[in-house]
C-alpha cells in the first residue's frame, strides 16, 4: 500500500481510530437540518470514500449510530459524541467520513454544497463559487 494514500483519524477522545487505504473520492458541504442539528453548525463537511477502504483500528465497541427516517445512518463515538461516518442503509457500507475527524489535512476540498434549500438563516452561505443544489448533489 502506498503510504501517501493512507489517511488516519478518529474521534475527539481517541476511543475510535480508523484508517483509509484509498484516495478520497470527493468532498461536500451538507446544509440539511439533520447535519445542522447533529453538528451544531451551519453545515457538515464530509468526504466520500472508496467502498471497503475504511478500516477501524480500534473502538468499534464505542461506535453508535442514529438512523433517521429516509436518510443515511449517522455514526459517532458513544464516549465523546464526535461525528465520524455515514453509512448507506441500502448497502450497509460506510460511504463518507467527516472531514473534521482526519488527523491531518485530507488534501481534498468540498466541491459542492448540497441541501442549500435548508441552509441555516443565521449563517449565510459564503460566495465561494461552489455549485449549489437545493437537494442532494448528483
Amino acid at each position: 500500500m502506498d503510504v501517501a494514500l493512507l489517511h488516519t483519524g478518529g474521534c475527539g477522545c481517541g476511543a475510535v481510530r480508523y484508517e483509509i487505504s484509498a484516495p478520497l473520492v470527493r468532498a461536500v458541504y451538507c446544509h440539511c437540518t439533520r447535519c445542522q442539528r447533529r453538528t451544531g453548525s451551519a453545515a457538515a463537511a464530509s468526504s466520500y470514500i472508496e467502498p471497503g477502504s475504511l478500516r477501524l483500528l480500534r473502538g468499534e465497541e464505542h461506535v453508535r449510530s442514529w438512523q433517521p427516517e429516509g436518510g443515511w445512518e449517522k455514526l459517532f463515538c458513544g464516549a465523546c459524541g464526535s461525528a465520524l461516518f455515514t453509512r448507506d442503509p441500502e448497502i450497509g457500507e460506510i460511504k463518507s467520513v467527516r472531514l473534521g475527524s482526519f488527523d491531518r489535512d485530507p488534501e481534498i476540498r468540498p466541491s459542492v454544497r448540497q441541501f442549500v434549500a435548508y441552509a441555516a438563516p443565521w449563517e449565510p452561505i459564503p460566495d465561494d463559487g461552489l455549485p449549489r443544489f437545493d437537494e442532494r448533489a448528483p
